[in-house]
């Protein structure tokens, strides 16, 4: 158990995982995602587009798990994991998932659709981390595709940091932002944030689409720890796993 004033160091995991298909839904590889995940063995998963339930996927594909997603995914590395249903449809439903190799002592979704559009949310999760003063906050975020939902959505995560996160707990906030013009990088920096490519690189990864990466979409935000590396990983078997490139960063506490 690392002492108090001990750096700790975290591995954090970022994807929006496409609901177990790859890239234009061609083919069903969420046993192939979970071997890929597993082997970055981070401490911390962000998981955007995760399926709780879908009937019909489960009927056609004969590999489809039994479970969740999310509790697949997690399998036994990690030992917790939260899951934010945001979409509902009659064949199942998908939102965002934490995975967690420590203890959540609480999660909640919060819902920041706009009106009847698309469904999104921002799944918050209190983490105690042993050998920590403050139990360590994770924000896993998928934000909406129209820009005005967006700047909405932003005005609800950054009032969620405000009231809910205590100023001086480590935070990370990572996931789809769906923010190609980078106005959400102003807004959570004047809160605090740091992003884990600006940090390092000097502006977000490009991550999307995966084989030829444009948009810089994805992120991993920091408060009250230290960025040391960051890496897009768009290569096999990452290019052939989701329509997002996935997300690392390591960081110190």
């Amino acid at each position: 158990m690392p002492a108090r004033d001990t750096p700790f160091e975290l591995t954090l995991l970022t994807l929006n995982v496409h609901q177990g298909f790859s890239a234009l839904q061609r083919r069903f590889v969420l046993h192939e995602l979970r071997a890929a995940i597993r082997g970055v063995s981070a401490d911390l998963v962000f998981l955007q587009e995760v399926l709780g339930r879908h009937s019909a996927h489960a009927a056609r594909h004969a590999d489809w798990p039994p479970m969740p997603q999310y509790e697949f995914l997690a399998d036994t590395i990690w030992r917790d994991f939260a899951y934010g249903r945001n979409a509902v449809y009659t064949q199942g439903h998908h939102g965002n998932a934490i995975l967690s190799k420590f203890p959540i002592v609480h999660f909640e979704n919060h819902d920041v659709s706009v009106a009847h559009h698309e469904a999104r949310g921002l799944l918050h999760g209190v983490l105690h981390v042993p050998g920590r003063g403050q139990n360590v906050h994770a924000v896993c975020v998928h934000l909406g595709l129209r820009e005005a939902h967006r700047r909405r959505q932003l005005d609800r995560l950054c009032a969620l940091l405000a009231t809910e996160i205590p100023e001086h707990a480590p935070l990370f906030v990572a996931g789809d932002f769906n923010d190609w013009r980078l106005h959400a990088d102003r807004r959570l920096r004047a809160a605090g944030l740091r992003e884990a490519f600006v940090e390092t690189t000097g502006r977000p990864a490009r991550s999307f689409p995966v084989r030829w990466p444009l948009l810089r979409l994805d992120r991993i935000y920091c408060r009250n720890a230290r960025v040391r590396t960051a890496q897009r990983l768009a290569q096999r078997p990452w290019s052939r796993l989701s329509d997002h490139a996935a997300l690392k960063a390591q960081v110190c506490l």
